[in-house]
């Protein structure tokens, strides 16, 4: 991290570290390094959030009385970078930062107590219902309904893109539940147990052969109408709301924890060829270093505005932009370097059943993760969409 930390930010930094060295096991860190979707498989992601909840670190960014840490902007940044540096499994966030701040903010006494300390512990696993086939970015436009019956709402339709709905015991979904007026006016936000009579799921495998998403199918599914947050017809606020959620959080730590291993395997990878080959290489991964200490340096100051209370604006549609262009340059340089080690003709696989790889595993699992990547200018709302609502704020001042 490139700034000068206070006394106190170095004791909390060390303390983190070394939680890390005793705790995050060899297997561990190999699932994170080897991930090559947007989070760890749920097995490797679960348990780490589970020995992270035993510690008391597993939602750290929750206000404290509902078991966060109370951490400064700086610390939750400094525990960040400390766990991409480790190579820890990326968490699924659906439960921890993205229903969880809803539920907080919204929800009744009663749902606090249900839904979030299963959250914080780990036994529940949440997955998000918002995209439907013809409701992409446009998500106002989303026609899955669910109609009150007495004490329960019937949802009838299809959600899309589902990630994780395979291993999920919950999901948080958004419906329709009138019609008329502004698309927006008639959703509302539904959180309820699943697998429950009438709902399928089918999987989709993605072009990286990752088995992440779903569709996810209702047929006259009875849920409990306790899980409307807020208002009925009044989810759109609450949608908004959760996709800041979505949006922030911090790029830079991630990314440079992939170019350290990218840059380790250029080195080899180049060691006996083409020297001009290897410098164009290092100049790329150069200005890829400088992409992300820019990137880093806008985040840092996104944590002093938070500091000072400011509300988050355009940073979370600027980071989601700039951080996810990044890691799909970076997924590129990868494909670039793994075809070093195809020429050399290198037994790329050799390692993967439990020894040590012949090469470096970011460039075994670089196409994968290119290919999963080109997905990341998509999700959580198109980097197109994105750009729009920047121009859009900027223009008004």
């Amino acid at each position: 991290m490139a700034w000068a930390l206070t006394a106190a930010e170095t004791a909390f930094r060390d303390e983190v570290r070394d939680f890390l060295a005793r705790e995050l096991t060899p297997e561990l860190r190999a699932a994170g390094r080897r991930s090559s979707g947007i989070f760890s498989d749920y097995e490797y992601g679960n348990r780490w959030h589970r020995i992270l909840a035993r510690r008391g670190w597993s939602v750290p960014h929750w206000p404290v009385e509902h078991g966060g840490t109370g951490w400064t902007p700086m610390q939750h940044y400094i525990f960040s970078a400390e766990l991409a540096a480790a190579d820890a499994p990326a968490r699924a966030p659906m439960g921890p930062g993205m229903v969880a701040p809803v539920i907080i903010a919204f929800g009744t006494e009663a749902q606090k107590r249900a839904w979030l300390p299963g959250i914080r512990s780990g036994e529940d696993y949440w997955c998000q219902g918002y995209s439907e086939p013809q409701s992409g970015s446009d998500l106002a436009s989303l026609q899955c309904r669910a109609v009150r019956d007495g004490s329960h709402y019937v949802i009838n339709g299809t959600k899309i893109w589902t990630t994780h709905a395979q291993y999920a015991n919950r999901m948080f979904c958004l419906v329709r539940t009138a019609s008329g007026g502004k698309p927006q006016q008639g959703i509302s936000f539904l959180c309820f147990d699943i697998p429950a009579p009438g709902i399928t799921i089918r999987p989709i495998i993605s072009i990286s052969g990752d088995h992440e998403l779903n569709q996810v199918f209702f047929d006259d599914v009875r849920v409990p109408a306790e899980g409307l947050i807020g208002e009925e017809n009044q989810g759109w606020a609450i949608a908004k709301y959760l996709l800041q959620h979505e949006r922030g959080g911090a790029w830079a730590p991630m990314l440079r924890a992939r170019l350290r291993r990218l840059q380790a395997a250029a080195d080899a990878a180049f060691l006996a060829g083409d020297p001009q080959e290897a410098d164009d290489m290092a100049l790329r991964l150069a200005e890829a270093e400088c992409a992300i200490d820019a990137l880093e340096a806008t985040e840092l100051q996104s944590l002093r505005a938070q500091a000072r209370g400011e509300p988050h604006g355009i940073r979370p549609s600027m980071g989601k932009v700039l951080g996810s262009e990044l890691r799909q340059r970076l997924t590129e340089l990868g494909v670039e370097i793994a075809a070093h080690y195809a020429a050399a003709d290198l037994p790329l696989d050799d390692g993967l059943q439990g020894g040590a790889l012949p090469v470096p595993e970011d460039a075994v699992f670089s196409m994968s993760a290119y290919l999963n990547d080109r997905a990341a200018s998509i999700y959580a709302g198109s980097n197109e969409v994105q750009r729009n609502i920047v121009a859009a704020h900027l223009l008004a001042n």
